[in-house]
């Protein structure tokens, strides 16, 4: 059976994510550590860490999972953006750390100067310090799939296979699969064979064995338009289809999926909690 959970909001405490979680229906939760738009890093207290890790074992909520600030450019040719950048994500890690979450999914930055090869160097220079800063720290780091739009990385399979050939610890390191960004990026998820030609690409050059996390996202871009934007499941350009095929493909049946749709009610019943029961009816033997 999969596992489904989506992104939490952690406005009075991370606790209160699980909390918003099990109030869904959710088999798992995401969360950011702190405010994502902003560079302070704040530090996770006992008492914060022991009240998320009671929420979690009360209301039998499994693999949180954290997502990084957006303003975090690993790739970024500004050496004053990069090194804060790279300062920010050891904070990201350390929270999670505390807070007994094993993954940080990370987009792995854009290069802005349009030069993929030399950005994805300065990714694995700051992934390389990010891991020497955190020795014995257990929480990994998870490099998203992205859309590719402008001169982000992570569009192309290649660029991540590349960051985990080169980096120096690859066992710290892992994939998050965002269905809406490979969409966007150009890789088909239907019909059946197109769907199984881009796992198999996705294995050729990561290996599945990376993936530890999915983010669902239907897209409201056209299929390899590098638009990022999320739309709620089947009502975008990919239908439901990519989303039958990858609740039914027992290679995923273990690896926890987080929504990433956007927020809100409709007649009024939350969203997420709309976008779970679509997931959910698309489980073969679910009814």
């Amino acid at each position: 059976m999969a596992i489904l959970g989506a992104h939490m909001s952690i406005v009075g405490g991370y606790y209160r994510a699980v909390e918003r979680a099990h109030a869904l229906g959710c088999d798992c939760v995401q969360l950011f550590t702190k405010n994502r738009n902003q560079w302070r890093n704040r530090p996770v207290s006992r008492e914060e860490a022991l009240r998320f890790a009671a929420a979690l074992a009360e209301h039998k909520v499994a693999h949180p999972i954290a997502h990084a600030s957006y303003l975090i450019n690993l790739a970024s040719p500004d050496r004053s953006l990069w090194r804060k950048s790279t300062d920010a994500l050891v904070g990201e890690v350390r929270r999670a750390d505390r807070l007994g979450i094993d993954y940080v999914v990370i987009h792995p930055g854009a290069s802005i100067d349009g030069k993929a090869t030399a950005g994805l160097r300065r990714v694995v220079r700051a992934l390389n310090q990010v891991h020497a800063r955190t020795p014995g720290v257990r929480s990994q780091c998870l490099l998203e799939t992205t859309a590719g739009q402008g001169t982000s990385l992570g569009g192309d399979f290649e660029h991540l296979a590349a960051v985990l050939e080169d980096v120096e610890s690859p066992d710290r390191l892992g994939i998050c699969f965002d269905t809406c960004h490979v969409f966007a990026a150009g890789y088909p998820l239907s019909p059946e064979a197109e769907y199984d030609a881009t796992v198999a690409k996705l294995e050729q050059t990561v290996g599945f064995s990376r993936v530890k996390a999915v983010h669902l996202n239907d897209s409201l871009g056209a299929l390899g338009s590098r638009v990022d934007r999320h739309g709620h499941i089947g009502r975008g350009a990919m239908g439901l289809e990519p989303f039958r095929l990858l609740l039914n493909d027992s290679r995923f049946s273990s690896i926890p999926m987080y929504l990433e749709t956007p927020k809100g009610v409709e007649c009024g019943i939350d969203l997420d909690r709309v976008n779970l029961a679509t997931l959910r009816a698309l489980v073969v033997g679910s009814t």
